[in-house]
C-alpha cells in the first residue's frame, strides 16, 4: 500500500454525538478551504462551543422577567374618587400620583371589553372616543382630591385640544395615561390638563384637556 493511502486509512473515524445532547447553539471550526486536514488536526478532539448567555435566559423563565405595576389606588380606592360605574369606569389602577399635580393610571384593555362586539368584529380597537374618555377619567383623579378642591357632584369634562391618534390600541394591551395639570383657576373653576397615553414605550393618544369643577 502507498504511503499516502496508508495515511488516509490511518486517519481516525469522526463521530457526533446525538443531537440531545448538544446544549444550546453549537459553533464547529470550518475545514480547510482545500477540504483536507491536517494529521495534527485529524488528531484534535472536535470541540462544540456553547452560546454564552443562553443558559442565563433560561434560569428566568419570561413570566417572572416583568415586574407587575405598582398600586397607588386600587379599583375601590378609584370607585370613591369618581362617579362612574360600570360599562363605563375606564381607570383599573393608579401607579403614580402627586397630589395637585398628575396622576398616571393603568386601563387593561381585554376582549371583553363591552365596546369590542362592534368595534370592530373582525379587528377589535379600542375607540378613540374612550381612549380620551379614559384619560379625562385620571384627570378627575388629580381634580377631585382636596388639594384641588372639586367636587364629585359638580365635575365636568369641558373641553379637549391638538388630539392625535398615533396607533391602535387592541384587545390584550395595557393603556398607561398620564394627566398633568397646567392650569388651575380656582375662582371659574376651569383647570387646563395636559394629556399623553402609551401601550409600553409606544405614545398612542395625546391632547390638552379642560375640565370644569365647582363647589358643592
Amino acid at each position: 500500500m502507498e504511503p499516502a493511502a496508508m495515511s488516509r486509512s490511518l486517519r481516525p473515524a469522526i463521530t457526533f454525538p446525538p443531537a440531545a445532547v448538544l446544549p444550546g447553539r453549537l459553533s464547529f471550526r470550518p475545514l480547510r478551504a482545500s477540504g483536507l486536514w491536517s494529521s495534527a488536526a485529524a488528531a484534535r478532539p472536535l470541540v462544540a462551543r456553547c452560546a454564552a448567555g443562553d443558559g442565563a435566559e433560561a434560569e428566568t423563565p419570561i413570566e417572572k422577567r416583568f415586574p407587575a405595576f405598582p398600586t397607588v389606588m386600587d379599583i375601590n380606592q378609584i370607585r370613591e374618587i369618581l362617579p362612574h360605574r360600570f360599562p363605563f369606569l375606564l381607570v383599573d389602577r393608579v401607579i403614580d400620583y402627586k397630589p395637585g399635580e398628575y396622576a398616571v393610571a393603568i386601563k387593561n384593555v381585554t376582549i371583553n371589553d363591552n365596546f369590542f362586539p362592534g368595534h370592530f368584529p373582525d379587528r377589535p380597537i379600542m375607540p378613540g372616543v374612550l381612549m380620551v374618555e379614559a384619560m379625562a377619567q385620571v384627570g378627575g383623579i388629580v381634580m377631585l382630591q382636596p388639594e384641588v378642591g372639586g367636587s364629585r357632584e359638580n365635575f365636568f369634562f369641558a373641553g379637549i385640544d391638538k388630539v392625535r391618534f398615533r396607533k391602535p390600541v387592541i384587545a390584550g394591551d395595557t393603556l398607561i395615561m398620564r394627566m398633568t395639570l397646567i392650569k388651575l383657576q380656582k375662582r371659574f373653576g376651569i383647570a387646563k390638563m395636559e394629556g399623553k397615553a402609551y401601550v409600553g414605550a409606544d405614545l398612542v393618544c395625546e391632547g390638552e384637556f379642560l375640565m370644569a369643577t365647582g363647589s358643592e
